[in-house]
């Protein structure tokens, strides 16, 4: 299985988001790009946690690669202070209570994803001297409350803020951050596998 999972959080494929999550994966040379507009699952949690609903196959797969993998990344744009229908959707269906994560007795939460890397990719309009005043919220949604949440223990926020009014230059400039992003953690994620494969030969 690949050590990077991505997550391609944007129904449309021809977005910046997803070319980002695009350059990031191939970069990276050992990653899954999981894009979810293109999975069969009805995003919608329709009993609650009161009852179970069955996995459709597509989740069961994407499930498999997320504890497989030891590094995963979201891309998703921030869309009314939130991430998009799809991407809350798959949250909300497969990262379940005593799969991805469980409570002590005491109600503290424990995460059984066991990636100990990940990467945040936020885009929004919100121009960035906005960001103070408006907080981001889909960052600490994604990358405290469900990210970390879940188990994965060091996650990295890279925002590209301006969407809307960035130039050609400020976009390429963004694509060659994840080319380079990606370049890097395929190189320590490799270098990670080899050095676990020479201890278990040991």
């Amino acid at each position: 299985m690949p050590t990077a999972l991505v997550i391609d959080g944007h129904p449309d494929s021809q977005s910046l988001t997803a070319e980002l999550a695009r350059r990031y994966a191939a970069a990276h040379g050992d990653a899954r790009l999981l894009a979810l507009r293109d999975l069969d699952f009805d995003p919608h949690l329709r009993f609650g946690y009161r009852e179970r609903m069955q996995l459709e196959p597509d989740l069961m797969d994407a499930k498999a690669a997320l504890h497989e993998a030891t590094n995963v990344v979201i891309a998703t744009p921030l869309w009314w202070g939130s991430v998009p229908a799809v991407l809350k959707g798959f949250f909300d269906r497969a990262l379940l209570p005593q799969q991805e994560y469980r409570y002590t007795p005491a109600g503290l939460p424990v995460g059984m994803v066991r990636a100990g890397r990940g990467r945040l990719l936020l885009l929004a309009d919100t121009p960035w001297f906005f960001a103070p005043i408006t907080g981001l919220p889909a960052q600490t949604q994604v990358a405290r409350n469900t990210m970390k949440l879940c188990g994965i223990r060091s996650v990295k926020t890279h925002r590209m803020l301006g969407v809307k009014t960035a130039s050609a230059a400020k976009i390429d400039g963004w694509l060659e951050r994840a080319s380079r992003l990606g370049a890097s953690d395929g190189a320590r994620d490799r270098a990670s596998v080899a050095t676990e494969l020479v201890t278990v030969g040991a």
